[in-house]
């Protein structure tokens, strides 16, 4: 802990963003960087905890108080030393992890938590940027071969570890680039795509193969799958979204919040793609369901010029501060507005979507809604909403988006013909202590094991089924387990 008064005297300061009404106007990322002098102050607030929760509210189990001080020090080397040998992706993770592990700061308990993830942000750019970022495959194989299937960040994280092992490593990935998640369902103005391009350049140097607009189970069977490879590892996502089956649903100007980001996005990186386009341009639009992807929506939505954006939640406001059910360090669910909540938009909570109301002509007019309250246990847990008599009214809407979340991922086709059990809730079935499924030497990582999550999350499961697979393939393994981090950078 190199300055000891740092946390008291220095307060929280976020990089400058780009004003709403510049930014609305492109697809680029709008958040600044910090100068020196604040990058060094607020890598000063950590407190170096004796017991670093930050620790266990990442999932990744970062070495966060370390790295700080190596800021602080300003050893960029060390720095990215000790962000890499736990986080294959902080490029990822620095811009778009809504970062629990700040919510376990110690700080935050009487104060503002700790930048961390704009700090990680900081380290791996300015690790590229002096040259510290290389290959990292050794120049000894095992001669052994993997197949990892989704090239969304749980994939990506299994092959970066598995080629650090020695192992040859494909990757196969049904769009036309790799990224999955990252490059179809992130808006570019959070993530631009030149950052996944430049890691998948090194993963490519340190010879991943990876082959694009291949569906595993269509364009490759899931038997020469497995005869041409030593293991396999499941890393598709959960992908079938959670749909509003309610009267009207046929109506033209229902989509999926994904279709319509995965279609914004090939439209930036493609700029004569042009596939029955869903644009909202001078459309009263109505974004269904209150989390990250419905902001997307919204910041997507204002940036083709939607002539309104409003955002609906079945879910009460949620408070500002921790409740009684939201003891620190948990995550804790507040209210949050965020860039794309600041550009435009009326949000509306305890909302119940009814109907939906079409035209003549079988276009979307509008939305019959209600207001609800909801009845909670004693642990502030929904059980059930009821209507709020004499609410209900219609809101003009030509276009809706459902983001209302994944059910699982994919059942026909390669898992349905590798015929892998699945768990209650339609995920695929393995334990988080070996990532195995029931079918020999085919693993599973991500969404498509634990559910719909979160980018930091996926990584995690990226590295800890590698980490099995190595442990499969060789009867030993040097990758870390987040149990035991720094132990292999």
């Amino acid at each position: 802990m190199s300055h000891i008064t740092g946390f008291k005297e220095f307060p929280r300061v976020l990089p400058p963003k780009v004003a709403p009404t510049e930014r609305v106007r492109h697809y680029q990322e709008f958040i600044g960087m910090y100068s020196e002098a604040e990058l060094n102050h607020q890598a000063a607030r950590c407190m170096d905890c004796g017991i670093p929760f930050c620790h266990s509210g990442c999932p990744l189990g970062n070495i966060i108080p370390e790295f700080n001080d190596a800021v602080y020090q300003q050893d960029w080397q060390e720095a990215y030393r000790i962000l890499a040998s736990t986080n294959n992706f902080p490029e990822f993770t620095g811009r778009i992890c809504p970062a629990p592990c700040e919510s376990a700061c110690v700080l935050s308990i009487h104060s503002q938590p700790v930048a961390i993830e704009e700090i990680e942000k900081h380290i791996i750019e300015i690790a590229f940027e002096k040259g510290f970022v290389q290959p990292t495959a050794p120049l000894l194989k095992t001669g052994r071969t993997v197949a990892v299937v989704g090239s969304g960040p749980a994939g990506l994280a299994a092959a970066a570890q598995l080629v650090k092992a020695g192992h040859s490593v494909t990757v196969f990935e049904r769009d036309d680039r790799p990224g999955g998640l990252l490059r179809y369902g992130i808006p570019d103005f959070k993530l631009e795509k030149w950052v996944i391009d430049r890691r998948i350049e090194l993963l490519e140097k340190d010879g991943v193969v990876f082959q694009c607009n291949t569906e595993v189970g269509k364009d490759i069977s899931a038997d020469e799958l497995m005869n041409s490879f030593d293991a396999v590892v499941l890393a598709g996502g959960a992908t079938i979204p959670r749909d509003l089956t309610i009267p009207g649903r046929d109506l033209h100007g229902i989509h999926f919040a994904m279709d319509y980001l995965n279609q914004q996005n090939k439209r930036v990186s493609q700029p004569d793609w042009a596939h029955d386009p869903i644009l909202a341009t001078d459309q009263d639009v109505v974004v269904i369901g209150g989390g990250d992807t419905g902001s997307d929506c919204v910041g997507t939505a204002n940036r083709q010029g939607a002539r309104s954006v409003r955002q609906f939640a079945m879910m009460m406001e949620p408070p500002t501060e921790r409740t009684k059910h939201m003891p620190w360090p948990t995550y804790p669910l507040l209210l949050s507005t965020t860039s794309s909540h600041e550009e435009g938009c009326e949000r509306h909570w305890g909302v119940n979507t009814k109907a939906f109301l079409g035209d003549m002509q079988g276009n979307l007019r509008a939305l019959l809604v209600t207001d609800i309250t909801w009845e909670t246990d004693e642990r502030g847990k929904r059980i059930k909403f009821e209507e709020i008599a004499g609410s209900e009214r219609e809101i003009p809407a030509q276009l809706a988006f459902l983001a209302i979340g994944y059910l699982h991922p994919r059942h026909d086709g390669l898992l349905a013909d590798l015929k892998v059990e699945l768990d209650e809730r339609g995920h695929v079935q393995a334990t988080e202590r070996d990532y195995r499924t029931n079918v020999d030497k085919v693993f599973v990582a991500g969404d498509a094991r634990r559910g719909q999550s979160l980018v930091v999350w996926a990584i995690s499961e990226g590295r800890e089924a590698a980490r099995q697979v190595d442990l499969f393939l060789t009867g030993k393994t040097a990758l870390p387990s987040k149990d035991a981090v720094g132990m292999f950078a």
